[in-house]
């Protein structure tokens, strides 16, 4: 379903009518190194049912 909506509203207007909200995490906002970005902070906050935020696979930082 497509919905023309601002994302956030929508996700918890959805969450709702859901059992499970599932939301990526791209970590483009101002503050790259934070666990969660914004909007999937705020779905995790505010939804009406379980959230899982799914981040990217990160390749290992090389030591030494």
């Amino acid at each position: 379903r497509v919905i023309h909506a601002e994302t956030v509203p929508a996700l918890i207007e959805a969450s709702g009518q859901a059992d499970l909200l599932v939301v990526g995490y791209q970590g483009r906002g101002a503050f790259s190194g934070m666990l969660l970005g914004s909007a999937s902070l705020h779905c995790a906050t505010n939804a009406l049912c379980p959230v899982v935020i799914v981040r990217p696979n990160q390749a290992p930082t090389p030591t030494g």
